[in-house]
């Protein structure tokens, strides 16, 4: 008793829909002509638009008001039940309506004047396994909810999560901008989504035995059969390739991530730059610091294994060590090189070598004039005379023995701002 309640709640027998309905229903929606193929062009101009603009809420409402899935669910249901009138009437308005689509949006995208490769168009190009069983079950809620007298309001919500739309309209921005391989990698989306659309309303028009139309004969039920199971399993063979390929590289990349987190840190530099290339299974890291060396990029390397990356590429660079002793201050915060950076920082290395042998020089000929000097601090400095003036020049500290004359004070004065050319110096005398 328990086991038939909760078989008549999945029960679909008891709100199927009456057979002529149905097939008026899905007859009506096959042709494409009038207001279907109007209907049909602009969506596809919103559509296109949504993909220059790379909006998702655009392109959905271009799936919502397509009519595309008419002539996909005739094909099955024309199949399932062995209508060959209106199997012939289903594909010649399902090729129709493709080459309709593809080209209108090839015309759109060859006069668009953005032809940038946004996200919502790349989602496009790259069909997997798991776009096999969205198109799937969406076919089968489509067909569903079409056999039934309650109906409901799933074809739209069919046609937004197939995305028959979209494919067809990335594949015209691929012909207009001459990327092929947009146009190959849509194609087959929309293929996909089409093929399995007709799969799930074959398969549920018979397991819901509507009548039909003409008999067929066990040779004939059998022919229709092969060419079903061998449509199918041509279809979904690339899509089974891509999704491992997808697999993999989300596998690569979590281990990459992984070694770069626990074992690229190398003592006394720095990371500037990381990247990892799933496709070539190369992982590149640039570091600046003191120099690596061979033992280091050896030991690496050798634990590429342990995140099960043993034919990983790892490529190392190494940047501008850092300097010692004294440059050290003047370097740490040193972390990318380029060209012109580079030509900077020889600039500013150059003058701080000058600064250091003119205070050299300088120290000396002072020791000479005032031999009781016992040290001196030399450095260019910034001499701010209010909160909106600013000077360069030199301050000069002497550390000297016992008491210096005002004269030779003023003597020392004048010698430092002719030898250093400069009219800002101050001096401090201790």
């Amino acid at each position: 008793m328990q086991f038939e309640k909760i078989y008549n709640r999945f029960n679909l027998y008891g709100e199927k829909e009456d057979p002529k309905i149905l097939h008026d229903s899905i007859e009506g929606a096959v042709a494409f002509r009038g207001t279907n193929l109007w209907i049909l062009i602009f969506a596809i101009m919103v559509a296109c638009l949504g993909l220059n603009m790379n909006s998702t809420a655009v392109i959905i409402g271009a799936m919502l008001i397509s009519p595309l899935m008419g002539p996909i669910m005739g094909i099955g249901y024309s199949t399932a039940i062995n209508d060959l009138p209106l199997l012939k009437k289903s594909l010649v308005n399902y090729g129709f309506a493709a080459l309709v689509g593809f080209v209108a949006s090839a015309i759109y995208f060859f006069v668009s004047p953005l032809h940038e490769n946004n996200s919502e168009l790349l989602a496009r190009t790259y069909p997997t396994l798991y776009d096999v069983l969205i198109a799937l079950f969406g076919g089968l809620a489509g067909i569903v909810a079409a056999s039934s007298k309650q109906k409901g309001n799933v074809i739209p919500g069919v046609a937004i999560a197939t995305a028959l739309m979209p494919p067809l309209c990335t594949a015209g921005f691929g012909l207009a901008t001459k990327q092929y391989d947009f146009v190959l990698g849509a194609l087959y989306l929309y293929l996909i989504n089409s093929v399995f659309i007709a799969l799930a309303t074959f398969l549920t028009t018979r397991f819901l035995n509507f009548p039909y139309r003409d008999v067929p004969e066990e040779s004939e039920a059998k022919r229709s059969r092969f060419w079903i199971t061998l449509v199918t399993v041509l279809t979904i063979i690339p899509s089974i390739y891509f999704a491992y390929d997808i697999i993999s590289r989300e596998r690569f990349n979590k281990n990459a991530e992984n070694f770069m987190k626990n074992e690229s840190k190398i003592p006394n530099n720095i990371i500037i730059k990381s990247n990892i290339e799933p496709k070539d299974e190369r992982i590149e890291i640039s570091y600046v610091g003191k120099p690596i060396s061979d033992s280091e990029i050896t030991n690496l390397k050798g634990r590429l294994k342990i995140y099960g990356l043993e034919e990983t590429e790892l490529e190392i660079n190494q940047g501008l060590s850092f300097l010692q002793d004294e440059e050290d201050d003047r370097k740490k915060d040193i972390v990318e090189m380029d060209k012109s950076t580079f030509q900077e920082i020889e600039l500013t290395l150059d003058s701080i070598a000058k600064e250091r042998q003119l205070s050299l020089e300088v120290y000396k000929e002072l020791k000479a004039l005032y031999p009781k000097i016992n040290n001196a601090y030399i450095q260019a400095s910034t001499f701010i005379t209010d909160s909106t003036s600013t000077e360069e020049g030199f301050l000069v500290y002497l550390d000297v023995e016992g008491q210096i004359p005002q004269s030779k004070k003023d003597e020392l004065m004048a010698f430092l701002k002719v030898r250093m050319d400069q009219n800002q110096v101050k001096l401090v005398i201790e």
